[in-house]
């Protein structure tokens, strides 16, 4: 009788889905996170340079002061690119 438990070998084939779907979401250049909370979160894999630019932009055109805005994660992939995170409030009030 199944007691609707799953077994070892269940729960490790859903981790390695999980995690290879999460691989292919990160590989996407531009991508929304946008969880349904407060915060507005969006994830960008440029070029050092590029990324750079894009930062200041989302500085310029939401400040820190006011949208709480921060890059929340940041990493350098294999292939000198730069994968990062920015989250910020919706709405300065």
């Amino acid at each position: 009788m199944n007691s609707g438990r799953k077994s070892p070998r269940d729960i490790a084939q859903s981790l390695s889905r999980r995690s290879a779907e999460g691989r292919s979401d990160r590989r996407s250049v531009n991508r929304s996170a946008s969880s349904g909370g407060t915060w507005k979160r969006e994830t960008f894999t440029l070029p050092r340079m590029e990324a750079r630019a894009k930062a200041r932009e989302w500085f310029g055109k939401f400040p820190k002061a006011a949208y709480m805005t921060e890059i929340e994660f940041w990493r350098e992939l294999s292939g000198g690119e730069i994968e990062f995170t920015i989250r910020r409030l919706p709405t300065a009030d």
